[in-house]
């Protein structure tokens, strides 16, 4: 049974790493001593090493050992092995590319197929959607494909954010570029604002936190979905 958090982001304004999920996190990696991170997205060109040690600083609070994918010699087995797993923030591009460099793509959806908790924030949650084709990141690098996990049937935009109509700034807004998106590609996409998360049991998709988030479908005009709404039902 699937169980998985996909989180907008990591912090909060003004909060520390992940301390506003800190209560659902508790619950949701309940039992487990060893969490496997995979700190590819490199926010900033931090290195794998530091990432690593910013993510075990929080998960020390929950009684878990962290250890970085990259300090083991065989990456596929550790994933297969692993009593769960934690992507986190960066670049979306860098982090595809070093999964299909290293083959855990295919690794990484069956063992969360099967079960093993996994939490994403930021890029981590972007690619649990179809594709990364909704990313807000720079293409610095170019995987082989932009297909990801496919743990829901939808692409999510993390950090959505709302159009600020007193702003002068005249570039395009996040609405705009999903209904670019949406000139090509059939797929719904979910806006996920700050602080608000997907909580994923089984066949069960609740958007979690105080605030809505957007639904965007081709052709059709945006709505608010409320928190609790159900949506294993987005195709």
């Amino acid at each position: 049974m699937k169980k998985i958090i996909i989180a907008s982001t990591s912090t909060l304004h003004n909060g520390s790493y992940l301390s506003y999920l800190s209560p659902t996190l508790k619950k949701h990696f309940e039992g487990v001593k060893n969490l496997i991170f995979i700190p590819y997205a490199r926010p900033g060109g931090l290195s794998h090493d530091s990432y690593t040690q910013k993510v075990s600083l929080f998960f020390e609070s929950l009684n878990i050992n962290v250890k970085g994918i990259h300090e083991f010699e065989n990456t596929i087995k550790a994933i297969e092995n692993a009593e769960a797993i934690f992507i986190g923030g960066g670049n979306t591009f860098v982090l595809l590319s070093e999964l299909y460099k290293n083959n855990l793509l295919d690794a990484l959806e069956i063992a969360v197929q099967n079960g093993t908790p996994y939490l994403g924030t930021s890029a981590g949650s972007n690619i649990c959607g179809l594709t990364i084709g909704t990313t807000n990141d720079m293409p610095v690098v170019y995987p082989p494909s932009y297909r990801t996990l496919g743990l829901v049937s939808f692409n999510i935009n993390p950090h959505y954010l709302d159009a600020d109509v007193p702003s002068t700034h005249m570039g395009e807004t996040r609405d705009t570029r999903i209904n670019e998106f949406h000139f090509y590609n059939p797929q719904p996409v979910i806006g996920l604002r700050e602080g608000s998360w997907l909580e994923v049991n089984g066949n069960s998709i609740q958007l979690k936190g105080h605030l809505t988030a957007r639904l965007f479908r081709p052709n059709e005009l945006a709505v608010e979905i409320e928190p609790e709404t159900e949506l294993n039902n987005l195709k």
